[in-house]
């Protein structure tokens, strides 16, 4: 049996919850005019916890995670989840993860067919509360330049690679808060990334699956 502060946290994140699946700012006020309104209806994707002690923080749902709903349910999540070292029934676990990224909803394509940024609306009104919300987390994935501007701030470098680059500085430099682990996206685009700095899954991946298989017993 669940204790009232127990049942408090879980009534109070099913409010949350309910909130950005109703949320429609970046149909009904978009950033730039109605020349940057969605090609579609919006459909906000989340996974948040009171129990994960690990956050994936990922820049935006594609299209296929857009029709299906679910994170990462895509190519980028088969190799995201052979980087952790779990199958998708533990990625899956709101016990054992919290997937929330900087943008809930598919922002489209751009003129060169690939995904366009996190929607601009969609940070400022929700990170923060939903940061709030999971004060359990240890450990924040934070994938792409966008996640890593937001759980870096200042820290961040100028560039990406630069900022992966130097994971341990934000790995042993965090006094206060969760452990930030900058990660490149998983995506197929970054085939090549991931050829050209062979160091990532020579030296990155191994910690990461150490404290992964720890983080989710």
């Amino acid at each position: 049996m669940r204790d009232g502060a127990s049942a408090g946290i879980d009534e109070a994140l099913d409010r949350l919850r309910c909130a950005i699946a109703a949320c429609r700012i970046c149909r009904d006020c978009p950033a730039g005019g109605p020349q940057n309104r969605l090609p579609h209806e919006p459909r906000p994707v989340a996974t948040i916890s009171a129990r994960a002690r690990i956050l994936i923080a990922g820049q935006a749902p594609g299209l296929k995670v857009h029709q299906t709903g679910l994170p990462f349910n895509d190519a980028s999540g088969d190799r995201l989840r052979q980087w952790l070292g779990v199958d998708r029934e533990l990625f899956y676990d709101r016990d054992r993860f919290a997937i929330v990224p900087m943008g809930f909803c598919f922002p489209g394509y751009n003129a060169q067919g690939h995904d366009l940024p996190p929607r601009a609306e969609c940070a400022p009104q929700w990170r923060d509360m939903v940061m709030a919300a999971m004060p359990q987390i240890e450990l924040v994935l934070a994938i792409g330049q966008y996640a890593q501007g937001w759980h870096l701030g200042d820290r961040r470098k100028k560039t990406m690679t630069e900022t992966v680059e130097h994971w341990r500085d934000y790995w042993q430099g965090n006094v206060e808060g969760p452990k930030v682990l900058p990660l490149p996206h998983p995506s197929w685009r970054n085939t090549g990334w991931l050829r050209r700095h062979p160091w990532f899954e020579a030296e990155v991946l191994p910690i990461l699956r150490v404290e992964v298989d720890k983080l989710i017993q």
